[in-house]
């Protein structure tokens, strides 16, 4: 049977995400396919290329410098997070991602992204963790407003979450009957739409498909974690999730607060490894 792992997004809040993994990694768990959404696309690509540690340790580096997170990156690129430093200076220089194991591993990753015009998921799988992957990449975790728009194949792309943002149904279509889920939002929570959507909403009057799948979100993504919960239920998911509210927002430059992030993700999958190892192994 095939294993899957499901990566939610959630920006910073992937920092969680990063401590589940690098535990998994230490302890020699491994999955036939993942997807990856948003952050958790951006982060969990390190699982297919093996390179535990490698989130947080840039994050922390980097998260106070102004050529990698700011708002003037934003007023100046388009792009709060800067594309060039963070999708070519840092995996090619700084931090080098691994493109040889990430491609030499035969696990499957994907990512999610939404077409800005229909507002649908797009499912794009990576296979060498080179240029054309790290674009896929990084329109999954363009978040709408903060973000420019990712050109591909004629194609305007955003960030997945919004139109897909826990694709457990997707991995199940791939023939992954059981999966492994990370969510970075803790048990019982609920989704609602976003207090200044109206401002969202007339920044990004020029997509309407976009507009349409954001004011849907809410309902989109609770009835996702009523599946997911479903499918715990019924032995053929694993979720974890962080303890509480991890109190993080979409841009962090304090590499304390990341790494108090990180280290809740790695105590959780710690306490759980046991189960998690036995639901691992079928």
């Amino acid at each position: 049977m095939k294993i899957g792992l499901v990566l939610e997004g959630g920006a910073m809040r992937g920092m969680f995400t990063a401590g589940v993994l690098d535990v998994m990694m230490e302890n020699g768990i491994e999955f036939g396919g993942a997807v990856g959404v948003s952050a958790g696309a951006a982060f969990g690509c390190n699982i297919k290329s093996r390179q535990p540690g490698r989130a947080i340790r840039y994050n922390k580096k980097y998260c106070k410098d102004k050529n990698y997170v700011s708002m003037r990156s934003w007023l100046t690129t388009g792009d709060i997070y800067n594309v060039n430093f963070g999708y070519t200076k840092i995996p090619y220089v700084l931090d080098p991602f691994d493109t040889k194991t990430f491609a030499e591993n035969p696990m499957e990753f994907y990512v999610v992204a939404t077409d800005m015009e229909t507002g649908r998921p797009l499912y794009h799988r990576c296979k060498d963790g080179e240029e054309y992957d790290l674009k896929w990449i990084r329109a999954s975790a363009s978040m709408p407003v903060v973000s420019r728009p990712v050109k591909i194949g004629g194609r305007l792309l955003s960030d997945g979450g919004t139109s897909d943002s826990i694709p457990l149904k997707f991995m199940e279509s791939r023939g992954y009957a059981k999966n492994v889920v990370i969510l970075t939002q803790p048990a019982g929570f609920v989704k609602e739409q976003r207090k200044h959507f109206g401002v969202i909403k007339a920044a990004l009057s020029k997509y309407p498909g976009l507009v349409r799948a954001l004011e849907k979100r809410p309902d989109m993504y609770n009835a996702e974690l009523a599946y997911v919960r479903a499918r715990e239920k019924s032995g053929d998911a694993f979720v974890i999730c962080p303890p509480a509210a991890l109190g993080i927002g979409s841009v962090c430059h304090d590499p304390d607060e990341l790494e108090r992030v990180y280290q809740i993700g790695r105590h959780t999958a710690i306490g759980c490894l046991t189960e998690l190892e036995k639901f691992t192994q079928g």
